[in-house]
């Protein structure tokens, strides 16, 4: 058992769209990452994702609807949904999400991230 100091892990790197575990509960990942730019369109089949923005603002693009999440909310994204984030600046993120998510879900390309590395 170990605290994390959040403020010193995301220090700790600063590629974008490449998410970092932190920590692991039951089946699940805790994971930061560091958003810029548009990622790309795409959906979990079977696992939900959640997103708390601990730095910045995120925009989720849905096919439906704009989500804006602010520092200190979080959102939870159902599988199945397709979403697309986005930040206009610099967002530092918790997700929460099940040990089989893929970052980029059904789609597989340059940003694709299979291996995660623990810090």
């Amino acid at each position: 058992m170990e605290k994390v100091n959040i403020n010193e892990k995301m220090n700790t790197f600063s590629e974008y769209w490449s998410p970092k575990i932190v920590g692991e509960i039951n089946d699940s990942y805790v994971k930061l990452a560091k958003l810029n730019g548009e990622f790309v369109w795409h959906m979990h089949e079977k696992e939900d994702e959640m997103f708390m923005v601990i730095k910045g603002r995120l925009v989720i693009k849905l096919r439906t609807e704009d989500i804006i999440i602010n520092e200190g909310e979080f959102f939870i994204i159902p599988r199945g949904i397709e979403h697309m984030p986005v930040a206009e600046n610099e967002v530092h993120v918790m997700l929460l999400e099940p040990k089989t998510t893929l970052n980029t879900g059904n789609v597989k390309n340059e940003r694709t991230v299979e291996i995660l590395e623990k810090i």
